[in-house]
């Protein structure tokens, strides 16, 4: 699941209710916290979190995922080349994990379009001016 809207909004409400009304707990993962500058650590930070969570059968909740599901782009340099290499594990992790995971961004425009494929469901959080509350 993508949940998507600004701050305030209600997006990790919304994660914490859907964990408790499946009786689990949520597992919220700060992804700015776990994105590493160094070469293969963001990867293992995501492998600790899917195995923790995995263990507890949490539902995981990736608040401004958008930090690490930046629109991949052409290579250029070894940094773009592992930036690319880091949403793919994460797609990959995603679509292996036996529970529920959602993803909450401020920024949905900026994340790549493989990704928005990949969901299940987005939803859109308004804020309180606007009044159309939109799924798709």
């Amino acid at each position: 699941m993508l949940f998507t809207g600004p701050a305030g909004t209600g997006k990790t409400l919304a994660a914490e209710a859907i964990a408790r009304e499946l009786n689990v707990v949520v597992q919220r993962v700060d992804v700015p916290a776990i994105v590493s500058k160094f070469i293969g650590e963001t990867e293992k930070n995501l492998d600790a979190v899917f195995s923790s969570a995995a263990t507890v059968n949490a539902v995981l909740f990736f608040d401004e995922a958008d930090a690490l599901l930046g629109k991949r782009s052409k290579v250029k340099d070894a940094h773009d080349r592992y930036a690319n290499i880091e949403v793919d594990y994460l797609l990959k992790r995603i679509e292996a994990y036996p529970g529920l995971v959602i993803l909450a961004s401020n920024l949905p425009l900026d994340i790549d379009p493989s990704v928005l494929k990949r969901m299940a469901l987005v939803v859109d959080f308004p804020t309180a001016k606007d009044q159309n509350t939109t799924t798709r």
